[in-house]
């Protein structure tokens, strides 16, 4: 028996090792942690539990035979963060460059399996070279067995990806399908194709960087949610991030009791507007004096910023916040953000997260990039985001509500709940001064000023709107937190379904 745990012991030891001490040494010089290392600051103090440590490869050509390392260049196990369960995969860089081997899929498949049997999320922590060259198509074959359980999973447990090193080829496939993707700045990138192949294909030269990493991502392709400034910051903000998120689709938004008084009322929102039509007001001060505690986990800030998604709570009640932006393009809807705040909605529907949406739209942007690029169906897919979506959805006008945009953001014509606006919102087809243009063509200045101030008297306002039973109630600005909370509150046990289907047909 001591003969058998002195085994168990030197076994252990050489897994955790991982590639040697040399190898761990120049990872720290990269500013890198280990995968281990990692998963000691993402999860709960001794809360880790390894499966697969003693795996290694079954490769035996290229000299591969002789060169095995226990646990094959990926740790996975069980964890909790702040007590509540979560499956985790870290590649180690320092076995093989962290490259997927048959073997390395097996594992972490195993894990992915386990998280859909229990119902709880996958955190990635991806570190690697891409597939292991010396197993050809049966790391090909791993990767596709990974992208398999993305899908499965996919609106049944939550899926973060944590881009820590390399992630290029293959690679870039598996985190594209999950929910939410974290890089780490001047450390991470991704990229389907590196800069020498680019180079030789098209004869652009560019960096690694500027390619693929964590700026470019969050800018502008909006692959990536947040970019971190090393490795402990995206460890310790998913940690904070996964308080908001459920377990599974059926647990339900989670809870975390809150001192903040549901009813609180906040007087500064009643000068947030400007008096004048075109002057720009920061939607972020509305959501942090709506929201417990002034807290709120913004989700891609610094792509199509237009446009505002993230997760705060109201009465301790995770909530999915949406909000145009006016001080970024006035707010408007275009492809980008099209795209940004649907996929955000779906990912609320999908794990019965209430959604509140704080409108200042003035339309869709106009031209013809926009055109040719496909805002209507880009624009398409936000509107199908919310006609389809089943869980509560609070809508408040704040200001101008233009045109289709009107319509798509969560308007009471796509089953929205409770829909207020302020006293400032104009809800109309289009601005006044376009829409006399448009109906008085040809007509003197003078006329068209005077029918101009006719439209505004007649549709700058939510009257209208109100009248036809669009918007339930016109309320003060200073009481959207209470109106809010209580109509959260109403719709707890709300139920809707959609008609049967195998599923929807997005337009993608």
């Amino acid at each position: 028996m001591l003969k058998t745990l002195e085994e168990l012991e030197r076994r252990r030891a050489a897994a955790r090792l991982g590639g040697g001490q040399a190898r761990i040494d120049a990872q720290h010089k990269k500013g890198r942690l280990t995968a281990r290392e990692r998963l000691d600051i993402l999860l709960d103090p001794g809360s880790f539990e390894e499966y697969d440590m003693y795996v290694e490869h079954n490769c035996v050509d290229f000299g591969m035979a002789e060169q095995v390392i226990p646990g094959d260049g990926v740790v996975t196990g069980s964890g909790t963060i702040n007590g509540r369960l979560v499956f985790v995969f870290s590649q180690d860089f320092t076995v093989f460059g962290g490259s997927l081997s048959e073997r390395h899929a097996q594992k972490i498949c195993k894990i992915m399996d386990m998280a859909m049997k229990v119902g709880a999320p996958v955190i990635g922590l991806n570190d690697s070279g891409g597939a292991r060259i010396q197993e050809g198509v049966a790391s090909l074959g791993g990767y596709a067995e990974v992208f398999q359980r993305n899908v499965l999973a996919s609106g049944v447990v939550p899926q973060i990806s944590l881009i820590m090193g390399p992630c290029a080829g293959g690679a870039v496939y598996s985190p594209a399908m999950t929910d939410f993707i974290f890089m780490v700045k001047d450390s991470s990138y991704m990229f389907v194709t590196g800069p020498d192949v680019v180079k030789t294909v098209t004869n652009e030269v560019v960096t690694q960087e500027d390619l693929g990493g964590a700026i470019t991502h969050t800018t502008k392709s909006g692959v990536a949610d947040l970019a971190m400034e090393d490795d402990v910051d995206a460890l310790l903000r998913t940690r904070q991030f996964f308080d908001y998120l459920p377990l599974n689709n059926r647990s339900g938004a989670p809870f975390r009791p809150s001192g903040d008084d549901p009813r609180r009322e906040e007087p500064s929102l009643d000068t947030l507007v400007p008096p004048f039509a075109n002057k720009p007001y920061d939607m972020h001060e509305l959501i942090a004096k709506v929201a417990d505690d002034g807290e709120f986990f913004e989700v891609q800030p610094r792509h199509a910023a237009n446009i505002i998604t993230g997760f705060g709570r109201i009465e301790g009640h995770t909530v999915g916040f949406v909000a145009n932006q006016p001080m970024v393009l006035a707010g408007v809807l275009d492809i980008a953000s099209s795209k940004k705040a649907a996929r955000f909605v779906r990912f609320c529907d999908a794990f019965s997260i209430p959604i509140v949406t704080f409108v200042d739209v003035p339309g869709f942007l106009p031209g013809v990039a926009q055109e040719h690029n496909g805002i209507i169906k880009n624009g398409a897919k936000l509107l199908f985001a919310y006609a389809e979506a089943t869980v509560p959805k609070i809508t408040v006008i704040t200001r101008k509500a233009y045109g289709g945009a009107y319509d798509v953001m969560a308007s009471k014509h796509l089953r929205g709940d409770l829909n207020y606006a302020w006293p400032t919102a104009e809800i109309a087809v289009m601005g006044a001064k376009g829409a006399v243009e448009i109906i008085f063509r040809g007509k003197s200045p003078e006329e068209i000023a005077a029918r101009t101030a006719e439209y505004e008297a007649r549709f700058a306002n939510p009257f209208v709107a109100a009248s036809k039973g669009f918007i339930d109630e016109v309320i003060m600005p200073h009481a959207t937190r209470r109106r809010i909370a209580v109509g959260l509150q109403k719709l707890r046990t709300k139920t809707l379904e959609n008609p049967w289907k195998k599923h929807d047909n997005i337009p993608l």
